[in-house]
């Protein structure tokens, strides 16, 4: 581990134990403020000072005296926060409010080898420059904090909404989140790059996908939206996703991303820059906001006068893309740890035909994928068909570490043979019997001879089980004309 890994690894550890003390004063009763909690938020303010001397002291270049004074500073608050408890009054909300602000004062300044004299994510500045290739950066460098010269951190609200999305991430979906991590990364070369060219943040990216379809190429709402980021047809259609030889471009992830970020900037153009109606609208509808707004586009997104006209799904859905986001920038703070995933491109000739679901048998779990690479071989290769054989030669993308991988168990041996038995198995088809509709018992007929008085009319009421028409069809009648003396068949009624 490198020096600066190290020391990110300790600060990570500082604001880790810091947070896990500050729990044990959420049951504290709120009572009038004494001597000793006056002394506890002093700790408080000096921890808050002493890491904004500590930032600048790293921009002047002065890196031991600011990880010395970070240190502190963060002794300070685990000190006080694990005080705070046992300090009748004392107000653990206080505590909990000093983390996210020194959360928002971390971003960009305290990860890794930052340059901490600039505002910019060092990965937004390399790729800018055509330095380096979206996925040969550090992990720790990945997170790009800017939106149109602001840092997304401070966009998002720390409100009631975004932390109650915050637990439902860290809890009921955590799943999906985990899923749409390790999928994106394996799709953020096609990705990442579209929204860097727009000047977008990739935890906003990550933050949508994750929402919307948890990094799965070929979900399908209810309503019809379809791909990683959940396009409605006429909208994809308005920024060009539309049929390439019969496939919905929807579904390609880097077109996707791209017609997403340029979705968003219109957006913040019309909402001056205003990020949770701009995403609001993503999710119900630009005409629908629009109205809502109106002219004051400063207004929040939780104004009642504006959130109170939302469909429940769009006041949900805000809040959980920014915890998303926040989680991506932040996952060691709520004591979360994504995987490290190789996520570079790669791409294989096939030495004998294969089809992707051949392929996901024989490359197995290996590489760690306890849920094997069906998702990633679909997600990078959205135009075949899985159970679609694919000749030799034929190329198929995978992510770099599996080149190998498939010359060593995917060309020859027993895998392979395995997956195409498997696939060439034959399901017997069992053809339904066709329904077998019984004709209808001929009705029996008796003779009626026609009286003096008689009308078709007549003679049909006293049958009480049949029609005008019926009986005038049975004899041939025209204009249902009958004659006195004749004689006309009609049905027999039970």
């Amino acid at each position: 581990m490198s020096l600066s890994a190290k020391k990110s690894s300790c600060r990570t550890a500082l604001l880790g134990s810091a947070m896990a003390m500050l729990t044990a004063c959420a049951g504290t009763a709120a009572v009038k403020p004494a001597a000793p909690v006056n002394a506890l938020y002093a700790q408080l303010d000096l921890a808050s000072k002493g890491y904004e001397t500590a930032l600048q002291q790293s921009r002047e270049g002065n890196l031991q005296a600011s990880q010395l004074t970070l240190t502190q500073s963060l002794d300070r608050l685990k000190e006080a926060a694990a005080r705070c408890g046992n300090t009748p009054g004392c107000d653990p909300q206080r505590f909990f409010s000093v983390f996210d602000r020194l959360l928002r004062l971390k971003d960009g300044d305290f990860s890794g080898d930052q340059d901490l004299d600039s505002d910019v994510d060092p990965s937004q500045a390399a790729l800018a420059a055509g330095k380096a290739g979206a996925t040969t950066l550090p992990e720790a460098e990945r997170s790009v904090t800017l939106l149109h010269g602001q840092k997304l951190s401070e966009l998002i609200a720390m409100n009631g909404p975004v932390k109650a999305a915050l637990e439902m991430w860290l809890t009921q979906w955590r799943p999906q989140l985990m899923d749409a991590y390790v999928n994106y990364q394996y799709m953020r070369f096609e990705m990442w790059p579209q929204y860097q060219k727009a000047d977008l943040p990739e935890a906003l990216l990550f933050g949508i996908m994750a929402k919307e379809s948890g990094g799965k190429v070929h979900a399908v709402s209810r309503s019809g939206a379809a791909g990683p980021l959940q396009f409605m047809y006429a909208t994809g259609a308005r920024f060009g996703l539309t049929s390439d030889s019969g496939f919905d471009t929807r579904y390609d992830p880097g077109a996707s991303a791209r017609a997403n970020a340029e979705y968003l900037n219109e957006q913040l153009r019309i909402f001056n820059n205003n990020l949770e109606l701009s995403i609001g609208a993503y999710n119900g509808g630009e005409g629908r906001m629009r109205r809502a707004v109106g002219d004051n586009t400063s207004v929040s997104f939780y104004d009642p006068r504006i959130y109170n006209q939302l469909a429940p799904e769009t006041r949900d859905y805000v809040p959980s893309v920014l915890a998303a986001a926040w989680l991506f920038l932040h996952p060691e703070s709520y004591n979360l740890k994504f995987p490290k995933i190789e996520g570079d491109a790669g791409a294989v000739q096939l030495k004998r035909p294969a089809s992707l679901t051949e392929l996901t048998v024989c490359l197995g779990t290996t590489k760690g994928m306890g849920d094997g690479w069906f998702r990633t071989l679909r997600n990078l290769n959205p135009r075949l068909d899985p159970q679609v054989v694919q000749p030799m030669g034929a190329s198929i993308q995978v992510p770099k570490p599996l080149e190998k991988i498939y010359a060593l168990r995917c060309v020859d041996g027993p895998w392979p043979i395995l997956a195409h038995d498997l696939h060439a198995a034959v399901v017997p088809v069992v053809v339904p019997a066709p329904e077998v509709h019984a004709a209808p018992a001929p009705r029996q007929e008796r003779r009626y001879k026609v009286r003096r008085g008689d009308t078709l009319v007549s003679i049909v009421r006293k049958l009480h089980c049949s029609s005008v028409d019926e009986v005038a069809g049975m004899n041939g009648l025209k204009h249902h004309r009958i004659s006195v003396g004749k004689t006309i068949r009609l049905p027999v009624c039970d």
